[in-house]
């Protein structure tokens, strides 16, 4: 194949209009608990060079991880074929990471600490009275 061929290859990638909410971070959900960084390694590596993986080991975050991919169209052929894949009988979910999503999060458990201090400061009875 001359190389001007591959040329007009690389161009048709570059010229692909991506949906605003595809990044290069994947967000995991419903992994199995045990699973360690180098079994998602493994499955995720096949589709693309990665940066970071983060599995969660916390109560709060077990079953979850993220992992980053270096170039933004391999985190797209990840999600889009990894979706649903079974691993140890379950599911895979996976999803973009939405950076505005967390920070919104973050506000709220905020607010809310904020209100109960008020109501601790000011003697408000938070149960409901019947």
């Amino acid at each position: 194949m001359p190389p001007f061929k591959c040329y007009k290859v690389v161009l048709d990638l570059m010229q692909v209009r991506l949906p605003p909410e595809v990044n290069r971070i994947l967000y995991i959900r419903n992994l199995p608990y045990k699973i360690t960084a180098e079994e998602m390694y493994d499955i995720f590596g096949k589709y693309g060079a990665i940066r970071q993986i983060r599995v969660g080991n916390t109560p709060e975050t077990r079953g979850t991880a993220f992992v980053v991919y270096e170039d933004i169209f391999d985190a797209k052929n990840a999600c889009d074929h990894l979706s649903g894949f079974n691993v140890c009988n379950r599911y895979l979910v996976v999803l973009y990471y939405q950076s505005n999503k967390a920070f919104k999060r973050i506000d709220i458990d905020k607010k809310k600490e904020e209100i109960d201090k008020m109501k601790t400061k000011y003697g408000i009875n938070t149960e409901e009275k019947k």
